[in-house]
């Protein structure tokens, strides 16, 4: 429930933030620099939050993150009430950070089970999802007008209480608190890192994340500049997030039948073809085509890598493996934000798509080349 109501805010940020951006921005250029900030804001403080985690519990890191969201929803009501640019940056800030805590919860609901069933309690906490698929685009199409003298502004307080609700439920969330191993944190992450399967799931995770926000930040804002309605954008991110998570109600059953690393390749994939979709063309459907695809290569591609990380560390080293993956994977995805908006503003959007290809070959390139490795040390010839 609570990932569900957090994935919300978050696409209340995707859904508004280079509209506003744009609204408010010195320049067209800095349109999408909101909802790039928000990606910064996530990478800054994923490292911050394994540590409050490992030291004081993840319910601890779980309750200040829902805190960083309430503040996210009224500081953006400020910002657009005040037309402040900056202002409304450091709204999407304080929601990147929210985001940093929400996306541990994947491996919080891991940690609670056997060994066998983590893929599964891994991909079905991200279900909830689903829910923020629908929640999300449709708080922002019923609100964004009801504050007439500023188009969003009371989205913002509805998002500020939606995380209010999350910090709620999150208050009765019962863990057990870290271990002195835990704390200790086992071996040096230097070591950690050296080993192929983790530098494969890192790359996995990080191109199907960078990718999906890459294309997810533009195209409302393409769909803006081509001519369509703010409720056409609202509803194809709709069906972007749903197809983002719902597959999550099988994929680890996937996971576990198949292999984490295939489920990551097959999101590889998926996540080309809905680049391909994106070049045939600029109508509606082409748009929403390409968010549906772009929403289930993500899912198999990042809980396929997330799946990965799992087998890449002892039981007191899980909290520092994983705010490194995660570290990684929203530092690159930050890159590919930023450059998105120039990208956007000064080529168009089918060079956004194009050099979408780029990150996409390089990590099936290295899936490929860690799997070869990882085969001839199985099964030597």
């Amino acid at each position: 429930m609570s990932q569900a109501l957090a994935g919300a805010n978050a696409v209340v940020v995707y859904a508004t933030g280079a509209i506003v951006g744009d609204a408010l921005a010195p320049s067209p250029v800095l349109a999408t620099l909101p909802v790039s900030i928000f990606v910064v804001g996530m990478a800054a403080s994923i490292m911050p939050v394994g540590m409050v985690a490992r030291r004081h519990g993840r319910r601890t890191a779980f309750l200040l993150g829902a805190g960083a969201g309430v503040l996210a929803g009224l500081v953006a009501t400020v910002a657009v009430l005040v037309a402040s640019f900056w202002l409304f940056c450091l709204s999407t800030f304080l929601g990147g950070a929210y985001a940093a805590v929400v996306v541990s919860y994947r491996f919080a609901a891991a940690d609670g089970v056997a060994p066998a069933r983590r893929a599964r309690a891994l991909s079905l906490v991200m279900a909830g999802g689903v829910a923020a698929g629908v929640i999300g685009p449709q708080l922002v199409t019923w609100t964004m007008d009801l504050w007439p003298p500023v188009t969003f502004s009371a989205t913002f307080v509805v998002q500020a209480v939606v995380a209010a609700l999350s910090a709620l439920l999150l208050l009765g969330v019962r863990l057990p608190p870290p271990t002195a191993a835990e704390q200790a944190g086992g071996r040096p992450l230097a070591v950690i890192a050296r080993q192929p399967l983790f530098v494969a799931a890192v790359i996995c995770g990080a191109v199907s994340y960078l990718v999906m926000n890459f294309l997810m930040t533009s195209a409302p804002l393409a769909m803006h500049l081509r001519g369509h309605s703010q409720a056409s954008a609202n509803l194809g991110l709709q069906w972007h997030v749903i197809a983002m998570y719902g597959p999550s109600f099988f994929t680890g059953n996937l996971i576990t039948r198949f292999g984490a690393s295939r489920v990551a390749a097959v999101g590889l994939v998926l996540t080309g073809v809905s680049v391909a979709v994106g070049l045939m063309g600029v109508e509606v459907l082409h748009f929403w085509w390409m968010l549906v695809l772009l929403g289930l290569g993500w899912n198999f591609g990042f809980l396929g890598a997330s799946a990965m990380v799992l087998e890449c560390h002892r039981p007191e080293e899980k909290t520092r493996v994983q705010s490194l993956n995660d570290f990684i994977v929203f530092g690159l995805m930050a890159l590919g934000s930023f450059s998105s908006g120039g990208l956007l503003s000064a080529y168009g959007w089918e060079r956004v798509l194009w050099v979408s290809f780029l990150p996409l070959t390089l990590a099936a390139l290295a899936l490929l080349v860690a799997l070869r490795g990882h085969y001839r040390v199985a099964k030597p010839s």
